[in-house]
C-alpha cells in the first residue's frame, strides 16, 4: 500500500517523493505552483480525492489511451526532449509522382504519446478528459507501450511496410515515472512492472485526472518480460496476448491498490482489462468476500467484429498462470461446461451487473450477439472531446454568436441553438468563412502537392480494416474519373493504418496505393494523396478542414465510428453508409446517407463487402454532392441560401449530443452512480 494511505491531506511533498529521479529529473518542471507549465494545486485535489475515499472513485481501464497532446493541453518542458518525441518530416503517396519524390511535409509538432493504436483509445483518452472537465473523480489505467503501434511505411506494390516506433518517456512531457513496482507471479517467473503517471487537464486547467500506466521494461525483468510492454496489440503469439491482457487486469488492479486509491467502480474499456475481474475475485476469496464487490465492474463493449472478442484456451492460460487464477478465469470466463476455453468478453458479460453498447444501432446488434445478457446491455453512444476536436475558426464563430451560444465551453448541447440560427445570414457567412479558412489552412499545409480551395475535397480517415471498406471509393474508377470530368475536379485525402498482422486490411492498402498511382494521368481532375502514419495531429486536420467526410462501413458492423463526429463539430457534412452514430444523426438532414441498411435479425458476415452495389450508390450520390457543392461555390463566391449550407448548420446542431461530455454524464447517472 502507498505510504500516503494514512494522511489526511496529500501534499506536494507527497507528490513530488512518489516520483523516481525528481531532483535528476524533473525539479525545474515540476514545482509547488507548477507542472509542466500548468497548475500543480488540480493534481493534489484529485489525488486526494482518490487516496481519501470521501468520494467515490472510478478506474477507467484501457488497453489504450490517445491523449492527443499535440493538439491539445501540450505540456512544457525546459530540458531537452529526444528526437525520437518529435515528429518533423511525414511523407505523402500520391497521384502527383514528382511532389511526393521531392518533397515531405515538414511539420514542427511534438509526437502524440504512442500509446494508442485508433478510435478506442481516442475515445479513452476523450473519455478521460471529459471526466477532468466535469471534476469526476477518476484514474485512468493502461500501459506505457514502450515502441508505440508501430511506424507505417508506404511502399509502391508492397502496401503498408511496418517499422519499429522509437520514444523516449523520460523525456516526453508530463509524463513522470513513480518508484512504486508492482509484481506478478506467473509459471516463468515474476513480472516487474513500474508505474509512470500522466495527467489530463480539464479545458480551462481547474481539474485533472491521473492516467497510470504499466511497464515491464524493468531490469529486474527477463529479457522476454522487459519486451511485454513493448508494442500494443502484439498478436503474433498467444503468449504476448495473454500476458498483456495479464498485465492490463491484473497490473491495473494492483496498480491501484499499490497508490492507495479507493476505487468504488471499476470500468473496463472492451474485454482486454477482464482479468480485473479475476483479480478481484481472487481477492475477495481470500478476504472471505466472496459474494461482494461484483457491483463495482461496468463494461463498454466496442464492436461487433469477431476479431474484437478474445478467446483463449484453458490450456494456454494454464502455461502461465497459477492454478488459482486458472480456477477463477475458468468460473467466471467459461462460457459453457464442455468448452476449453475462456471468452473475455462473456467473462464481462457475465460478470458486470453494468454493460453499454456505443450506440443505439450497436446495441440492437449486441443484444442479437449475446441474447443471453440483453436485458443487461444498454445503449451509450461514444462522443468526442469538444475542446481537443473543435477547430479554432469555429471556437471564434461560436463566441461572436454568444448571445446564442450562451457558454458553449462548459454545456457543449448549448450548440444545438445553431438551427435556430439556419435563417440568419450573419450566421450562415461567418460558418462559410470558418470553413474556408480551415480548409485554405490543409492546403496551405500540403501546398507543394497544387491543391485548390475550390475544389471539392473529401476526406476518408481511420482505422484500416475490411469492414471499414476503405478502398470502396475506387471500386470503379471510371466512375469517379467521369464525376470529375463532367460536373468538377474533386481532391481525395485518405490516412490509416492496419493491424501489422492484418493481411486484409493489408491488402486493401495496397489496393489504394494501385488505384492511387493508375490515376498519375488525370491528376489534372483529381488528385489523391493518402498520408503516413496517421494520428491525432492528422485527425484533426482532416476531420475541420475537408468539405466532405467519407465514411462506408459495412452495416451493421461499425459499433459506433467518431471521425464523423469530430467533423460535423466543424461544420463538414457527411457522405456515410447508414451504421453505428450515423444510425441516430440521419434524421438531421447532415449530408447523404447511401448504400445497404441492415434489418432484422439476422447480422449477416463481415467478409460479404456488397462492393458492386455499394459503390455503384455512392457514385450515384457523389454525383448529386458534386453538383450541390459547385452549384454553392462558383468563382470564389458563395450561394447563402444553398442547401450545403443548411447541411452545415445541421452538422453543428447534431453535434451538441455527440460529445464525451454527454457520454460521461450518461455512464454517470446509468452506470458509475458517483458522488460528484
Amino acid at each position: 500500500m502507498s505510504q500516503f494511505v494514512e494522511k489526511q491531506s496529500y501534499s506536494f511533498t507527497d507528490f513530488i517523493g512518489s516520483i523516481e529521479g525528481f531532483e535528476e529529473r524533473y525539479q525545474t518542471d515540476i514545482s509547488s505552483f507548477k507542472y509542466f507549465g500548468f497548475p500543480v494545486e488540480p493534481i493534489l485535489e484529485i489525488e486526494q480525492s482518490l487516496i481519501s475515499g470521501q468520494k467515490v472513485s472510478a478506474a477507467y481501464f484501457s488497453m489504450e489511451f490517445g491523449i492527443a497532446p499535440s493538439i491539445y493541453n501540450s505540456f512544457e518542458i525546459s530540458r531537452p526532449m529526444s528526437e525520437n518525441n518529435q515528429f518533423f518530416a511525414h511523407e505523402v503517396f500520391s497521384n502527383y509522382w514528382l511532389c511526393d519524390y521531392l518533397f515531405k511535409l515538414q511539420i514542427n509538432k511534438m509526437l502524440d504519446i504512442p500509446i494508442y493504436g485508433g478510435g478506442l483509445g481516442v475515445l479513452a483518452g476523450d473519455a478521460m478528459k471529459s471526466s477532468a472537465d466535469l471534476g469526476y473523480s477518476t484514474a485512468g489505467v493502461g500501459i506505457l507501450w514502450n515502441k508505440g503501434y508501430f511506424k507505417q511505411k508506404f511502399w509502391y506494390k508492397h502496401g503498408q511496410v511496418p517499422d519499429e516506433l522509437k520514444w523516449d518517456p523520460l523525456t516526453y512531457p508530463g509524463l513522470i515515472p513513480l518508484k512504486n513496482i508492482v509484481t506478478i507471479e506467473t509459471k516463468e517467473g515474476t513480472i516487474h512492472l513500474r508505474l509512470w503517471k500522466y495527467y489530463v487537464f480539464s479545458y480551462d486547467k481547474s481539474r485533472a485526472c491521473p492516467i497510470i500506466l504499466l511497464d515491464s521494461n524493468l531490469e529486474a525483468n527477463s529479457p522476454m518480460f522487459q519486451k511485454l510492454t513493448d508494442q500494443l496489440y502484439r498478436s503474433d503469439d498467444v503468449w504476448w496476448k495473454v500476458l498483456q491482457r495479464v498485465i492490463l487486469g491484473i497490473g491495473g488492479m494492483k496498480a491501484l491498490k499499490s497508490l492507495g486509491y479507493h476505487i468504488g467502480r471499476y470500468h473496463l474499456n472492451e474485454g482486454h482489462a477482464a482479468f480485473a475481474l479475476v483479480e478481484d475475485f481472487i481477492c475477495r476469496e481470500a478476504d472471505g468476500q466472496s459474494n461482494e464487490g461484483k457491483a463495482k465492474f461496468t463494461y463498454t463493449c466496442h464492436t461487433p467484429v469477431a476479431a474484437g472478442h478474445d478467446r483463449f484456451s484453458i490450456r494456454d492460460i494454464g502455461r502461465f498462470l497459477s492454478a488459482e487464477y486458472v480456477n477463477a478465469a475458468v468460473r467466471l470466463g467459461k462460457e459453457s461446461p464442455e468448452s476449453d476455453q475462456i471468452n473475455l468478453t462473456f467473462m464481462c458479460l457475465n460478470n458486470c451487473p453494468q454493460v453499454n453498447a456505443v450506440a443505439q444501432k450497436h446495441g440492437e446488434i449486441t443484444r442479437l450477439q449475446f441474447p443471453a445478457f440483453k436485458d443487461k446491455i444498454q445503449s451509450i453512444t461514444n462522443g468526442v472531446h469538444l475542446h481537443t476536436w473543435l477547430s479554432e475558426p469555429f471556437q471564434v464563430l461560436f463566441d461572436k454568436f454568444e448571445s446564442v451560444f450562451g457558454d458553449w465551453r462548459a454545456h457543449p448541447e448549448n450548440l444545438a441553438k445553431a438551427a435556430d440560427l439556419k435563417r440568419d445570414q450573419a450566421f450562415r457567412r461567418e460558418i462559410v468563412e470558418a470553413h474556408r479558412s480551415n480548409k485554405s489552412n490543409l492546403i496551405y499545409i500540403l501546398k507543394r502537392w497544387q491543391l485548390s480551395n475550390e475544389h471539392l475535397t473529401i476526406g476518408w480517415a481511420r482505422r484500416i480494416a475490411g469492414y471499414k471498406r476503405p478502398a470502396l471509393l475506387f471500386h470503379k474508377v471510371d466512375r469517379l474519373l467521369e464525376i470529375a470530368k463532367t460536373i468538377g475536379p474533386l481532391q481525395i485525402i485518405l490516412a490509416g493504418k492496419a493491424h501489422p498482422n492484418d493481411d486484409i486490411g493489408a491488402a486493401h492498402i495496397e489496393e489504394i496505393l494501385d488505384h492511387i498511382d493508375q490515376l498519375n494521368a488525370h491528376k489534372n481532375v483529381i488528385k489523391v494523396l493518402i498520408l503516413e502514419n496517421y494520428d491525432t495531429y492528422f485527425g484533426k486536420l482532416l476531420t475541420n478542414s475537408v468539405d466532405v467526410w467519407l465514411n462506408n462501413p459495412l452495416p451493421p458492423f461499425e459499433a459506433s465510428g467518431t471521425s464523423g463526429m469530430k467533423a460535423i463539430l466543424n461544420g463538414v457534412v457527411q457522405l456515410s453508409t447508414l451504421d453505428g452514430w450515423v444510425v441516430e444523426a440521419a434524421d438531421g438532414d447532415i449530408g447523404w446517407i447511401f448504400g445497404y441498411r441492415h434489418e432484422g435479425a439476422e447480422i449477416g458476415h463481415e467478409m460479404h463487402l456488397r462492393l458492386d452495389e455499394d459503390s455503384e450508390a455512392l457514385y450515384n450520390v457523389l454525383g448529386d454532392v458534386s453538383r450541390l457543392y459547385y452549384q454553392t461555390y462558383q468563382k470564389g463566391g458563395v450561394t447563402l441560401d444553398s442547401p450545403w449550407i443548411d447541411k452545415m448548420i445541421n452538422c453543428v446542431a447534431k453535434s451538441a449530443f455527440f460529445n464525451t461530455q454527454r457520454m460521461m454524464q450518461e455512464y454517470n447517472a446509468r452506470m458509475w452512480r458517483l458522488n460528484v
